[in-house]
């Protein structure tokens, strides 16, 4: 399975790419690539990694990925319907390597910025999605007048990060093969006890190599980052199973208590499930 590096299908001297994925359902290999992303999520949800973090993506999200973050789409395993996302893939020196660093572009510079970990738009949306809703009828040079504007209305938005850790190396096909296996593994098993000696198989490493390696490359241990995965599942089942009790949804979701469930939940979210429930 070749992952790494992953190469956005550009035209010789073409700046700017739009491209439409409309499928099933997005079930993507861990992949990176030098072109800035900023996707509109049309319809369709489930889990995105980027970087270090595990994050929820759904219907109307607009989220920005720098080049060369390593992420990872993946679908829920339950989507009935087509899952459609609208990118635009461009880099820094698309326009030329000063093009950004004119005076009259200074309000861009923050989104390059936030850009280098990732970021999910939180406000002005609407204007956003209504500049990518034009796209598709647009020719080359008014898509990236539209690329300036979408631009120019995420710098002024609030936002998310999406990553609080980057590892910056281009990884090689090897390492890219191995960090997929492993969150595949992870995303697919988080509701078993995983334990070192499997995890590590799965890299084709020793049990203290793959620490030290998976540490280097997201700046936290393995199991914290399945704790993550498994609090990111838990938050979906409180919001769209009701009915599910916490204790279902902790053990569900790997954990073998619900003192430890609470904790970890609290730790990360800022509440309770049951605060956390009762806000949906």
């Amino acid at each position: 399975m070749r992952v790494l590096p992953f190469k956005i299908p550009k035209p010789k001297d073409e700046a700017l790419v739009y491209q439409v994925d409309r499928e099933k359902i997005f079930y993507g290999q861990l992949h990176q690539h030098g072109e800035i992303q900023i996707s509109y999520i049309e319809k369709g949800s489930g889990s995105l990694i980027v970087g270090d973090s595990i994050n929820d993506y759904k219907e109307g999200d607009i989220l920005v990925i720098g080049g060369y973050i390593p992420h990872v789409f993946r679908s829920d395993a339950n989507a009935s319907d087509e899952s459609v996302m609208y990118t635009l893939f461009f880099d820094y020196g698309s326009f030329g390597k000063d093009f950004f660093k004119l005076a009259d572009l200074a309000p861009t510079h923050d989104f390059f910025t936030l850009a280098e970990h990732g970021m999910k738009v939180l406000s002005n949306k609407d204007e956003i999605i209504a500049l990518f809703n034009k796209l598709s009828q647009q020719n080359k040079v008014e898509q990236i007048a539209s690329l300036l504007l979408v631009i120019n209305e995420i710098a002024k938005s609030e936002t998310q990060p999406l990553s609080s850790f980057v590892y910056r190396k281009i990884y090689s096909d090897d390492e890219g093969k191995r960090m997929s296996n492993v969150f595949k593994f992870a995303m697919e098993h988080y509701h078993e006890q995983i334990t070192l000696d499997q995890i590590s198989e799965k890299a084709n490493m020793s049990k203290n190599a793959f620490c030290r390696y998976f540490k280097k490359r997201t700046n936290k241990t393995f199991f914290q980052f399945l704790i993550e995965i498994r609090i990111e599942n838990a938050c979906k089942l409180i919001v769209n199973q009701p009915d599910l009790s916490i204790s279902l949804i902790c053990e569900q979701c790997g954990f073998t208590n619900i003192p430890n469930f609470n904790r970890k939940f609290k730790e990360l979210k800022g509440c309770t499930p049951s605060k956390y429930r009762s806000q949906f």
